[in-house]
């Protein structure tokens, strides 16, 4: 290595678009190579345990899998740009936002994905042969990568994405646009005038996926232009935009979180909170089925390491909807960061947020907690300490 980082990943990959657009916002220098290198094959997977996308390598040699595990080492080593809010509520708003985004909009995503592969097959079909090796004719990367979408096709009905269901994911999406929309109308990004990891979080789902395949991309440009073109923005180096009569740069003061991200907040959180208290039940079942797990066992229904692990299967209403589907331990680990900051506040940052969340109903969903902790080890999450 030669003093850069290197991202393997794809274009039409979810988490690669997180990746990728913080290292770009964060001005660090970075390759890009898909995942069809022989190296990554070879190199990478066997390191890391298991084939996903993106893993980052340092300057030094080191491999770090999950946008999270990323944006942490790379913040941890880089004061510049800063893309971290001064504001500790601000803070907690971001880590919330960046897991919302990288969590719940994961079935919408698949579904204006899968459920439309119909409409936009040769896409998709070319998208996914660019993880094939290139040592192979064309017309054979094609025919493999079909053999890929299958694959991933198939996760639709763990996500709770069947038909049942396909109104309520797209009422629900439309109206989170609309609010987005109005966001972006006013600020360029969700905090204000600078990125944070609330917008990485949320271009995870909103770019590769409902912002590149042709389906979801009619949509989101016909009904929040604004939020496309905030798609765009994540992905230049530039902070300051001037499409705004204040071009931004810089974090609200105050610890001020704009009016019209309340708006998408409220939403977020009444959008999210039944699946999560399913899931978090669902956890605390499995868990007390357990013999005295100890610090360390694997958090999987079948003690396979997945990306995302199940541990059993959830039920609850949604939208006038009985939302079946597997449960997503990612979604308890990923907001457990942002409740861990919520729970460093103290005097008036703490009661701001207090009345915050009261006045967008997420106080009992940042209240929720696990009977234990669930932590990232060796790439795969596991039990922490009790």
């Amino acid at each position: 290595m030669t003093g850069h980082y290197t991202l393997w990943g794809t274009p039409h990959s979810l988490y690669t678009g997180k990746a990728r657009s913080y290292l770009i916002k964060k001005q660090i220098a970075f390759v890009e190579l898909t995942v069809s290198d022989p190296y990554f094959s070879n190199e990478v997977v066997p390191k890391v345990g298991h084939w996903v996308a993106p893993v980052v390598q340092s300057p030094e040699g080191k491999l770090i899998q999950d946008c999270t595990a990323i944006i942490d080492h790379v913040e941890a080593r880089h004061a510049e740009v800063a893309l971290t809010p001064a504001g500790p509520v601000q803070q907690v708003i971001a880590q919330f936002f960046d897991a919302f985004g990288s969590n719940y909009l994961l079935p919408a995503a698949m579904h204006y994905r899968w459920s439309f592969r119909a409409e936009q097959e040769l896409f998709l079909r070319t998208e996914f042969a660019r993880a094939i090796p290139t040592s192979l004719p064309y017309e054979q990367r094609l025919q493999t990568a079909g053999q890929l979408m299958d694959k991933f096709a198939g996760f639709l009905p763990n996500l709770g994405v069947q038909p049942e269901f396909f109104a309520a994911i797209e009422q629900a999406y439309v109206d989170l646009l609309d609010v987005l929309e109005l966001h972006f109308q006013a600020y360029p990004y969700l905090l204000g005038g600078r990125p944070s990891v609330a917008d990485f979080g949320m271009m995870a789902p909103l770019y590769a996926h409902l912002a590149r395949d042709p389906v979801p991309a009619m949509l989101i440009r016909t009904r929040a232009p604004n939020v496309a073109r905030w798609t765009e923005r994540m992905n230049v180096a530039a902070i300051e935009d001037h499409d705004y009569a204040d071009p931004g740069g810089a974090f609200p003061a105050d610890d001020a979180i704009p009016e019209t991200l309340v708006a998408v907040l409220k939403l977020a959180f009444a959008l999210w909170n039944p699946g999560l208290t399913a899931d978090a039940a669902q956890f605390d079942a499995w868990l007390a089925g357990l013999t005295d797990p100890a610090a360390g066992t694997l958090v999987s229904h079948d003690g396979a390491r997945q990306v995302h692990p199940h541990v059993g299967m959830v039920a609850y209403d949604w939208r006038g909807v009985t939302m079946r589907r597997a449960s997503h331990v990612h979604s308890l680990w990923h907001l457990a960061r942002a409740q861990a900051a919520a729970d460093t506040l103290q005097g008036d940052a703490a009661a701001r947020l207090a009345a915050l969340l009261e006045s967008t109903g997420g106080t009992a969903l940042m209240a929720r907690r696990t009977a234990r902790p669930i932590i990232r080890e060796n790439n795969v999450l596991v039990l922490g300490q009790r």
